[in-house]
């Protein structure tokens, strides 16, 4: 007797996730992120803010350079002129008199020194400059780690869907031998019935398998921005393999060295450095010239009226020094403050990275250890589960026992899967703190 055509419909269902769409092109975890790097909306966005940063990181914005403007005026005006009584002339009255002045010429200014207040702004804009390229490494970083995580998700998420269609087929099978003794009245019915709800069991994890597997995938094309977030993938790894060369030593003097969020930190004690500079830079004078070549035209409407025409240059040194607003002693004390804070800060994001980098590093280790003990179960669910095969085939183990040793090897897969993926969620988190995590790049 042959499987019923309900059972048979059910395993087709099961197998349809790993035989029904064509094959598709294999994507290494390095293709895949080379790939969103380039496509990836929200990384283009944050290089834009990056490119926005380093345009205003010129000398022109701080401040350094003069400023040069043409520029010509008329103004015109219409007097009553009295003239009063000298000696024998009487007094006259003239109205209606109409004054007119033109000018037109370049004016420049130029502000050559400014208590070094202009040669912070400069490392202000240039420190800015420097911060939002950490900031870019920070998207970059955070996208690699969250698409390596997805990578791996993919790649468990497949290698769970080939344990359970092996179990389908598993289940598949002793029905089928059920079946054959049931019609020749070895089996009962209840053995048929049991292994029936086992089989249907089975496929129904597989369906739902298939759903999980399928939200990975459009998970994974939407962070490589895939305009056809459905398209297939056919990850590379066959395996969630993991990386031997990881030391703690290693990786506290990377953060030390490449950790964004450290350098975040130091980035802002440096600008609350040059704030305080720029305060003090108050307490110096100021030196501006001032220049211009222009034209001008008068007309005096009253009296005998006149007419007078000038071109020429002109130039002026303007020297100062502001002796006292009231608010330099309280922007000095809040400027010392600020700086302090700063340096405060970068003090806790140094003890913070540590305490997180040793907690992942621990469970690190703990997730290696618990890998190795499952590796080993793996294998002994193997075995008792080949050693179950031959007795049910022979008669010598019922149903519900060789139900048993093929729901502890499924166990066994699932977990040593868990164990593997979680282990490379420690791996990928390590890197991504230490600042290694576009290593991956290199697979």
């Amino acid at each position: 007797m042959t499987l019923s055509r309900f059972s048979l419909s059910l395993l087709t269902l099961a197998l349809t996730a790993l035989t029904a769409a064509p094959a598709a092109a294999q994507h290494t975890l390095g293709r895949c992120i080379r790939d969103g790097l380039q496509q990836n909306y929200s990384l283009r966005i944050v290089r834009g803010q990056e490119q926005t940063a380093a345009n205003n990181a010129t000398r022109a914005n701080a401040g350094y350079l003069p400023t040069v403007t043409a520029r010509g005026t008329y103004t015109g005006a219409v007097d009553q002129w009295r003239k009063s009584q000298t000696g024998t002339q009487p007094a006259t009255t003239e109205h209606g008199m109409v004054d007119h002045s033109v000018q037109a010429g370049v004016f420049a200014e130029w502000t050559v020194f400014d208590g070094y207040k202009i040669q912070t702004n400069y490392q202000r804009l240039q420190e800015l400059r420097r911060q939002s390229e950490i900031q870019t490494r920070i998207a970059l970083e955070d996208y690699v780690g969250e698409l390596a995580t997805e990578y791996y998700n993919f790649v468990q998420q497949r290698l769970r869907m080939r344990n359970l269609t092996h179990a389908v087929a598993l289940s598949a099978e002793r029905l089928r031998i059920v079946q054959e003794r049931w019609a020749i009245g070895n089996n009962s019915r209840l053995d048929l019935q049991q292994a029936q709800v086992d089989f249907n069991a089975d496929s129904a994890k597989c369906l739902k398998q298939r759903e999980l597997l399928s939200s990975s995938r459009i998970r994974l094309n939407a962070l490589m921005a895939n305009h056809d977030v459905d398209a297939r993938i056919e990850a590379a790894d066959t395996a969630i393999t993991l990386c031997p060369t990881l030391r703690f030593d290693s990786l506290w003097a990377a953060c030390l060295r490449t950790n964004t969020s450290l350098l975040q930190a130091l980035s802002q004690r440096r600008l609350a450095d040059i704030d305080l500079r720029a305060v003090r830079s108050r307490d110096y004078p100021y030196v501006r010239l001032s220049g211009s070549y222009a034209y001008a035209y008068s007309h005096s409407g009253s009296g005998q009226g006149t007419d007078r025409h000038t071109l020429g240059a002109d130039v002026g040194v303007t020297v100062g020094m502001t002796l006292f607003d009231g608010n330099r002693r309280r922007e000095r004390a809040n400027a010392l403050i600020a700086a302090d804070n700063a340096e405060q800060a970068r003090q806790n994001v140094m003890l913070n990275l540590r305490a997180d980098l040793t907690d992942l590093w621990q469970a690190y280790q703990n997730n290696l250890a618990l890998l190795a003990l499952e590796e080993q179960n793996v294998v002994t669910a193997r075995s008792n589960h080949a050693i179950a095969c031959e007795r049910f085939l022979l008669g010598d183990l019922s149903g519900i026992e060789m139900r048993e040793a093929q729901q502890s090897l499924l166990d066994a897969e699932e977990r040593i899967l868990e164990a593997q993926y979680n282990t490379k969620v420690c791996e990928i988190s390590l890197k991504v703190i230490s600042g290694r995590v576009m290593e991956y790049m290199e697979d």
